[in-house]
């Protein structure tokens, strides 16, 4: 039987790191450079509280090639953005360039979303100020905190995928 659920515990002694489990699998990650919180606002820097559901992901066909996974994985365009302006019709989705209200490039120079997961946080039902682009994605060197995402290594990632289907649950602790 395949485990269903990554549990993401706080690491002792940062606010910003986290240790991942997922079966026999552990690994450390970073979460919002503010910790968690359940209370979770646009651009509080923080990590929901919740189970979150796997809906689907993004890579980086030019630097990861194919990947192995039960997900439904899209490859990312340059005029791929993800809307993060509250007051906007789009808020928390996926929009294409041009586009003018405030948002994340899916196609980031960092790497970051070389491989991008979309966790269901405000995206089933969405409320404004509730916070947006809440993924699980790659790491910064040094385990840099993120904005409020879950983010490993590309090795744990890769490590990860082949179990990972729609509905699988992301529990941030």
């Amino acid at each position: 039987m395949r485990p269903s659920t990554i549990m993401v515990r706080p690491a002792p002694g940062k606010k910003s790191r986290a240790i991942l489990r997922f079966g026999a699998i552990t690994i450390p990650a970073a979460i919002g450079r503010s910790g968690r919180t359940i209370l979770k606002r646009e651009g509080d820097g923080a990590t929901p509280i919740a189970a979150m559901r796997l809906i689907s992901g993004f890579r980086r066909g030019e630097r990861n090639g194919q990947l192995t996974t039960s997900l439904p994985i899209r490859r990312i365009r340059a005029d791929m953005l993800w809307c993060d302006q509250p007051g906007n019709a789009n808020y928390n989705r996926l929009v294409r360039a041009p586009f003018g209200a405030s948002h994340e490039e899916m196609r980031r120079s960092d790497g970051l979303y070389d491989i991008c997961l979309v966790m269901d946080w405000n995206i089933s039902s969405r409320t404004r100020n509730r916070g947006s682009a809440i993924f699980f994605h790659l790491i910064r060197p040094g385990y840099e905190p993120t904005g409020g995402c879950v983010a490993v290594s590309l090795r744990d990632m890769r490590r990860l995928l082949p179990y990972l289907r729609r509905g699988t649950i992301v529990r941030v602790l």
